[in-house]
């Protein structure tokens, strides 16, 4: 692909959204949740697990426990047994229960609303925070960049980053800012759906034409 110009890229990201928007309109956050904490511990669980997976823990999870008390004081030893099929268990029990104390401590059990005061919080990264933001509080303060919307984004040539964050800051002037958390849901849909890691279903892509096709034997 010959190197695009920042006015030719932005042109393309424009296209992109369109099309992805058309493909995708019902786009959402696919982690269940009824309230903000219910999503901050869901997302917390999500790390390298699939969002079905967290969804069959939370079924019975937050049935047991309703606010960040019961999280800041449970049993870490039951707790870890409740999250152990989500993997690395141990980290993500010990993180949960942290990030409710400190919910507790000085946000009187209430998650708050912005990227500073999350990011504060035990096992809460920006991903996480965004997720948050955008998802329970329609705050758009970045971009979720996990790894549907790395491979994607390097896939479609609109970043050569690989760091999430610097990724995130590349993506973040390409997309309107009342669509980046759309944006996010509508790459995942699509990385879930038809560009697959190893096998992408680019005859049946509703954006080929526009995509570079970047690390894919063509």
């Amino acid at each position: 692909m010959p190197r695009e110009t920042n006015q030719a890229k932005a042109a393309r990201a424009k296209k992109i959204l369109a099309g992805l928007q058309r493909a995708y309109p019902d786009a959402h956050c696919e982690l269940n949740f009824s309230n903000p904490l219910e999503l901050l511990i869901a997302t917390i669980l999500s790390a390298q697990c699939t969002d079905k997976r967290v969804n069959l823990v939370t079924a019975e999870l937050f049935k047991k426990y309703r606010s960040a008390a019961d999280f800041a004081y449970a049993d870490l030893t039951e707790l870890e047994r409740h999250v152990k099929s989500t993997g690395f268990f141990r980290n993500k029990a010990k993180n949960i229960k942290a990030c409710c104390a400190a919910l507790m401590a000085k946000h009187g059990g209430e998650v708050p609303h912005t990227m500073d005061e999350l990011t504060a919080l035990g096992g809460v990264g920006r991903k996480t925070a965004n997720v948050v933001l955008g998802n329970a509080f329609g705050i758009n303060v970045g971009v979720v960049v996990d790894t549907h919307v790395t491979r994607l984004a390097n896939r479609l040539g609109l970043t050569k980053q690989t760091d999430a964050e610097k990724i995130e800051q590349e993506l973040m002037p390409l997309v309107p800012r009342e669509q980046w958390t759309l944006f996010s849901h509508w790459l995942i849909w699509h990385g879930r759906r038809r560009c697959d890691a190893r096998k992408p279903d680019c005859a049946g892509c509703e954006i080929a034409k526009l995509c570079p096709r970047l690390g894919v034997n063509k």
